[in-house]
């Protein structure tokens, strides 16, 4: 194999592309990143991640970054013209990942703490404005040809793999000539943010702390800006165009100042930005091609009414990166990454039809539209919005008819555990890796010996949720009661976890524990995969 100037380039340095190439370094793996702008993109997009992105973080021994970040969320409320309630989402509430379902972030602070995270990392290289303007996939390896957009000189450098995660407008997308499925959402919204003088929050100044005003006269979104490094608030407001309105118009200063003046007033702080953008529904029909990956925006884009765009892109690599992990070890096959596109693309298929339909209660400026919509809400007759997607595909646990067998898919249970004299997040004891978590209903020492063997050679962990702390280091309290009661729930002794915290499958016997870990053997197997891939280490 080609000796290569780093073992992975990034194409772009987003929110996406900093966590990636942070992931990447912990690996072990030299990292090339190459932005075209000077400098980091100083203006909030993002405004929130959830409990699996703050989890991830935490994994990936970011946790600080993400705690310096983030501000716990209020309950989401859609309120129609008459500020009826339509439609609350809580995520307030206790997620399956311990603590909150969503938090509110300030993804300029977020960036700035990655990027410093980043610089200290001896394997990134990070190259400002420097574009990609060519790119080959010679089979063992991949030629990138960058330009300097200052001096316009052109290098060639070179990597095992190179990933775009290049925004909407994604280079590396449109140089492959991958097409995209549109799902059919578009809007255009003026996004503002406002900077709150020091002392002021939402209540003082009479907003809903988190909302969708659905007047069809002007459909409306209020929500936290999040927090930056400094203390200071933010407010969010984000504004539908009508469709007597130009798009010209909306950008227009004085138009801003008309559309805030009826939520805020000038003397209250000060206006950080403002900008039109054009909410979207795509789906990237390929996510790799060979060597060349897209994650990210490049790979997807969604209406912005979950707060989940950031959060699918942090997701693509998570999933990814300890598929890339493994192969670029030599522990498994490059078809372990023939599970990447078919793994994610339905999820956050899903996630986008989600936000489109909470799109569609809230983007309707027809008077008489709104109002069949108030009744259908108001008279109980809407349906509720779907549960959050699990996988469906990919490395997961079949039976004989070859169909997912539950709880196989679903996000595993996470939360405060005690070991010995020690509490803490489960994923500071427990490294990212696979693993089997069982109950005391299958104590270790009756497994038989071909499932231990299997489970040594495939290189997973086995740990034991308890009531209680027990005596030995494999044996963890479940003081928050996350564990015990999903296995409960799901009928299961036993759950076989993935690296990227999804559950490969379940059983309520030893027997059935034999079968789950002989199915992942053999799809192991399928990819290639033998021990030695690296797990995350524990925070």
């Amino acid at each position: 194999m080609k000796e290569t100037d780093f073992d992975i380039i990034q194409i772009g340095y987003g929110p996406v592309s900093k966590v990636s190439a942070l992931l990447f370094d912990r690996l072990g793996w030299r990292v090339g990143v190459f932005e075209r702008f000077g400098e980091l993109y100083p203006l909030p997009r993002a405004v929130c991640i959830d409990h699996e992105i703050n989890r991830m973080m935490h994994a990936a021994g970011l946790g600080e970054i993400a705690r310096a970040a983030t501000s716990p969320a209020p309950v989401y409320r859609w309120f129609n013209k008459e500020w009826k309630e339509l439609l609350t989402l809580d995520w307030t509430g206790e997620s399956v990942s311990g603590g909150p379902g969503t938090l509110f972030v300030h993804q300029p602070s977020l960036e700035s703490l990655l990027h410093d995270e980043v610089r200290r990392r001896a394997n990134i290289e990070l190259n400002f404005e420097t574009e990609c303007v060519d790119f080959a996939d010679r089979g063992d390896h991949v030629e990138v040809t960058v330009r300097d957009t200052q001096t316009k000189a052109t290098r060639t450098v070179t990597a095992r793999y190179l990933i775009g995660i290049d925004g909407a407008n994604s280079t590396v997308r449109q140089k492959l000539g991958i097409t995209r499925t549109d799902l059919g959402f578009e809007a255009d919204w003026l996004v503002v943010d406002f900077l709150l003088k020091e002392g002021l929050g939402p209540r003082d100044l009479g907003l809903v702390e988190c909302g969708q005003w659905c007047n069809p006269e002007r459909p409306t979104t209020i929500v936290p800006g999040g927090v930056d490094l400094n203390g200071r608030v933010l407010r969010r407001w984000e504004f539908m165009r009508l469709p007597s309105e130009t798009k010209e118009e909306m950008v227009q200063e004085a138009k801003v100042k008309e559309l805030l003046g009826d939520w805020i007033k000038p003397e209250q702080g000060d206006l950080i930005r403002h900008a039109l953008y054009t909410f979207r529904s795509l789906v990237a029909d390929e996510w790799r091609r060979g060597r060349v990956i897209l994650a990210g925006d490049a790979a997807h884009l969604m209406p912005p009414f979950m707060g989940q765009g950031m959060c699918a892109g942090l997701r693509d690599i998570w999933n990814l990166s300890w598929k890339l992990d493994r192969v670029l070890r030599g522990t498994a096959d490059e078809s372990l990454l023939d599970t990447y596109m078919p793994e994610r693309r339905p999820h956050v298929t899903e996630v986008i039809e989600q936000s489109m339909f909470l799109g569609s209660i809230i983007c309707i400026p027809d008077p008489a539209a709104a109002a069949e919509r108030d009744q259908t809400f108001l008279s109980g007759e809407a349906p509720p919005p779907a549960p959050f997607p699990i996988l469906n595909d990919g490395l997961l646990a079949r039976g004989p008819d070859g169909a997912v067998q539950a709880p196989a898919g679903d996000l595993s249970p996470h939360g405060t555990v005690r070991l010995r004299r020690r509490t803490g997040r489960y994923d500071a004891f427990v490294p990212a890796g696979f693993t089997l978590i069982l109950d005391r209903t299958i104590p270790e020492s009756d497994l038989p010996a071909a499932t231990c063997a299997a489970l040594a050679a495939m290189g997973v962990k086995v740990v034991t949720i308890a009531h209680r702390v027990g005596a030995s280091d494999t044996e963890i309290a479940d003081s928050q009661g996350q564990f015990l009661p999903y296995m409960q729930t799901q009928g299961v002794h036993a759950l076989l976890v993935r690296p990227d915290f999804f559950v490969f499958g379940g059983a309520a016997d030893v027997g059935g524990l034999a079968r789950l870990v002989e199915d992942l053997s053999r799809q192991m197997a399928d990819f290639g995969m033998v021990e030695g891939g690296a797990a995350v280490p524990a925070a």
